[in-house]
């Protein structure tokens, strides 16, 4: 297994460089303009977040192919990672009522987590403290008025009291308040629920990092609402699912017909402290590998903006001009007012990453999060969660998220309904590569990935962040 430098995992990632220094290694960029540049120069005030910056070399070790088909790599992520970290297991919404359930599955380990008759949300073992039935389905969600177990009924409150066992007579032994229902640690933020195996964990705003100072105002996800959720089935890894998705480096060669209108090779990267990183990959510019010319019109053009044809006005960028018809077409459709956000806002792809299985866009075209989860004990398989989300209008409060769209590993995106086929077709592009990596991986006879310094270097943040919790 490729060791992590001792140094990277104790260093400040956002400290000066020395001269000299093995973090000249990491120094290569693309020629030519920045994403900084480009943002810039559109000309209109953008949040300060936008324009952070905060990268550091971090290694250029090869990561083992083994730690995505070892069995035993994957058991001790199961017993030393997954029990002890913060991940979201669901929206607010998807517990609006008192008796709103919803059950959270990762590997062998099954959360309960349900809203209290006093507003409170909990979550528990999902297992019944008599003989460790399930006391919901995996996977599953609903609405009750107490959690009974259906193999011999017993019950307990929402609150996780003991309510009820049958043959009361037959337990004398058995304590009440002994037999409350354990409770799993439960977070909030920006509309997500939270959750966390370990008691002894640190709080959901620490492990959070940058994240509520970036993604206030426009970017608030509690003000946004589920509007599309996929499930897909992966036959990967579920560490190389998420690394299709932490770079750009991929744009030319798996959407080669993006290349007109995605500036990829010139993206750019940063890691916000253990926890955090971030990729913002613009949108209205061609890619530093494109052949040839093109006009602001021709550019536009390409981007498929709603509405129709439409002529640029002298010394109008094809970015402005796809960010006015969006503020106005999404503003109508979503009952809005779009007018704060700024172009970049509007068009790029502004990813951030919250280790160990989160991706969350701030923009607004691609209002997006994703969620990479193991299927069972099985190193190769992944559910994919894709849910896209929407601004709340004024004054609305959440409706009922619709039921996830369930994808098998051979169905397109561009089956479900209501998936822009365009950005189905891109989504299969991203995932039809998995399968083929996987099968490579076992074939090999090099030993590990070799990673680019910069424009993979959210891959690395991942793994350096995996070995802190398997150390």
């Amino acid at each position: 297994m490729a060791k992590i430098d001792e140094r990277i995992l104790q260093e400040d990632p956002t400290a000066p460089v020395e001269e000299g220094s093995v973090a000249e290694a990491g120094a290569g960029r693309c020629p030519g303009r920045s994403t900084r540049d480009i943002i810039l120069a559109d000309g209109d005030p953008v949040p300060d977040a936008l324009l952070a910056e905060s990268f550091a070399f971090r290694g250029d070790a090869d990561i083992a192919f083994d730690r995505y088909t070892s069995a035993d790599f994957f058991a001790a992520e199961m017993q030393k990672l997954w029990p002890r970290v913060w991940q979201w297991a669901c929206r607010v919404e998807h517990l609006q009522d008192p008796g709103d359930y919803l059950v959270y599955d990762i590997g062998p380990h099954s959360i309960l987590i349900v809203r209290t008759e006093t507003g409170d949300i909990k979550a528990y073992p999902n297992s019944c403290l008599h003989r460790g039935t399930q006391l919901r389905a995996s996977a599953s969600c609903g609405n009750a008025s107490q959690l009974r177990c259906p193999f011999h009924g017993w019950s307990w409150h929402l609150d996780g009291r003991l309510r009820d066992i049958p043959c009361r007579w037959d337990f004398p032994h058995v304590d009440d308040r002994a037999f409350a229902l354990p409770e799993v640690r439960v977070g909030l933020w920006g509309g997500f629920v939270f959750i966390n195996l370990d008691p002894d964990a640190p709080p959901l705003e620490q492990w959070l990092g940058v994240l509520p100072e970036h993604f206030r105002g426009g970017w608030d996800l509690s003000q946004r609402t589920i509007a599309l959720h996929i499930q897909k089935e992966l036959p990967t890894n579920w560490k190389a699912a998420q690394e299709a998705f932490l770079e750009a480096y991929h744009v030319m060669e798996t959407h080669a017909q993006a290349q007109a209108t995605a500036s990829d090779a010139n993206a750019q990267y940063d890691v916000f402290g253990k926890n955090v990183s971030r990729f913002v990959h613009t949108i209205g510019v061609p890619s530093p590998h494109y052949k040839g010319t093109l006009t602001e019109q021709q550019i536009f053009d390409r981007l498929r903006v709603p509405g129709g044809p439409y002529v640029l006005a002298e010394g109008e960028t094809a970015r402005a001009a796809a960010a006015t018809i969006l503020r106005r077409t999404l503003g109508q459709l979503w009952q809005v007012d779009l007018a704060g956000y700024s172009i970049s806002e509007m068009l790029d792809s502004i990813e951030y990453h919250l280790f160990p299985n989160m991706c969350l866009f701030a923009g607004v075209s691609l209002p997006m999060v994703y969620r990479f989860r193991p299927i069972g004990m099985d190193p190769s398989r992944t559910l994919f969660d894709l849910i896209f989300l929407r601004p709340l209008s004024p004054g609305e409060a959440p409706p009922p998220p619709p039921e996830p769209v369930h994808l098998g590993v051979d169905d397109s995106y561009t089956s479900v309904p209501g998936m822009d086929p365009g950005l189905g077709a891109v989504f299969d592009q991203d995932t039809g590569n998995l399968a083929m990596q996987y099968r490579g991986f076992q074939a090999a006879r090099k030993a590990g990935q070799t990673l680019g310094n910069f424009q993979e270097v959210r891959i690395r943040h991942l793994h350096e962040s995996i070995d802190r919790w398997l150390a």
